[in-house]
């Protein structure tokens, strides 16, 4: 008999990407995906740890689900990932209806945990796992068929910047078999998908040996590069100390290879980017950017800040607002530090939270005013969109350009996976709104 599971996701990419091999593997059990959340056998919250109060928001949705399933039935609660690897025995008993925590390379015992979930017995599973995880999901068909997918790599971190709980909550850096990667590859596009974002923490340092060569992230891009059902390959998240030459080489070699980078720096003073562990210096990441550019000056540019360090000054602050001025970011992310458990950073002396507030609206302000202009700059053109789906309840169709920019444009059920040439009216910060230039042939 089957049974209803529902995944919330939490977070990164990655998360996503695992959610859906969740849904791959579950399916063995007789358990299939409801999007209804308060109809289900089986919860699973599936967490992030790298923002502030990423724990209290576990607690907060498990509360709602306490309500929403009062008089019925109690689903058997299932919480993945980072937050379960770093909580796991405070989850337990803080919250009594937490039947099973999970941690991210552990996922391959996910159905027997479940299969064996009995009432009044919790279940912790932490062990780190990672290749028997990669093994055990190689023979599971990756059923994904949306026209953008995302694809891991690489797992874990070796880099232990200061801030980040990655290596506790995900382990050391490892990275799957070439050969699996390009048949998880092979089996999406047969699905329909039309573009592959290749993921990891440190998606750039991936290293594969086998029979005496060296496989890089450089090799699965051209190897990528050469299935002409797939339109475009991306991949995230990138560390500076990773961009070697054959991956920048890419951008003039590989046309899939679409010219966005998300590359962030978190600081632009040395001094901050010291205390990070970052093992990088600004000069070192203009050196990238400048390399980039000058292979192809298409190329745009997103970023991760980090305001309010401990040990910022407003001399380090002004550095990191300098650093805007020489890299026009097409999109970043910007935040204030708080303190992951654990980590180094998490015993050091906070700032103001007053002066971290005045220094996250001061940077946003130039971001989002980046983004302003950069959209701007694109009305009245036609850009290259690859058309996603159809929005809810609304006769108009989202896709993405290569900046992977938002567009929202008027079409038709038959250009849904294709490339197509969209005449950009207006924009905002976020979208670029505009309709089909019927004089371009759609791919």
């Amino acid at each position: 008999m089957q049974k209803k599971v529902f995944i919330k996701t939490f977070g990164c990419q990655m998360n996503e990407y695992d959610s859906n091999r969740i849904y791959d593997t579950v399916k063995n059990i007789g358990y299939i995906r409801n999007d209804d959340q308060n109809d289900v056998d089986c919860y699973i919250l599936n967490t992030c740890h790298i923002r502030d109060k990423a724990k209290e928001k576990v607690y907060h949705e498990i509360g709602r689900v306490k309500k929403s399933f009062r008089g019925k039935k109690k689903p058997i609660v299932v919480v993945a990932g980072c937050v379960a690897q770093a909580e796991n025995e405070e989850m337990l008993k803080r919250e009594p209806y937490i039947d099973i925590v999970i941690g991210p390379q552990a996922y391959h015992k996910i159905n027997d945990l479940i299969l064996n979930q009995h009432k009044n017995k919790k279940i912790d599973e932490t062990d780190f796992d990672t290749v028997t995880k990669f093994n055990y999901f190689d023979d599971i068909k990756n059923e994904n068929s949306k026209i953008s997918a995302f694809l891991t790599i690489q797992e874990g971190c070796d880099k232990f910047c200061h801030f980040c709980v990655v290596p506790y909550t995900r382990g050391p850096e490892y990275s799957r078999p070439f050969e699996q990667i390009i048949k998880e590859a092979e089996e999406l596009i047969k699905n329909g998908v039309r573009e592959i974002t290749l993921l990891g923490q440190n998606v750039n340092a991936y290293s594969y040996c086998e029979n005496g060569k060296e496989y890089r992230i450089s090799d699965l891009i051209k190897k990528l590069d050469q299935y002409s059902e797939l339109k475009r390959v991306r991949y995230t998240t990138s560390h500076p100390r990773d961009m070697t030459d054959d991956l920048i080489d890419c951008y003039s070699s590989c046309n899939k290879l679409m010219p966005f980078v998300h590359l962030p720096i978190q600081s632009g003073s040395d001094k901050i980017l010291h205390l990070m562990n970052r093992k990088h210096k600004v000069e070192d990441y203009l050196k990238v950017y400048e390399k980039l550019i000058n292979i192809n000056n298409d190329i745009k540019f997103s970023s991760d800040f980090i305001i309010g360090y401990p040990g910022e000054t407003e001399n380090d602050f002004n550095d990191t607002l300098k650093l805007l001025d020489k890299v026009n970011f097409i999109n970043s992310f910007s935040f204030i530090f708080s303190p992951r458990p654990g980590t180094t950073a998490s015993n050091y002396e906070l700032i103001d939270n007053e002066i971290c507030k005045e220094r996250l609206v001061t940077i946003q302000k130039k971001l989002f005013n980046n983004q302003i202009q950069i959209n701007k700059s694109m009305e009245k053109q036609s850009v290259e969109v690859l058309v996603e789906n159809k929005l809810k309840n609304q006769n108009k169709y989202f896709g993405r350009n290569k900046y992977l920019s938002s567009v929202i444009f008027d079409g038709s059920e038959d250009i849904i996976g294709k490339l197509v040439e969209v005449k950009i009216e207006n924009s905002n910060q976020n979208n670029l709104f505009g309709k089909l230039d019927n004089k371009m042939a759609a791919a």
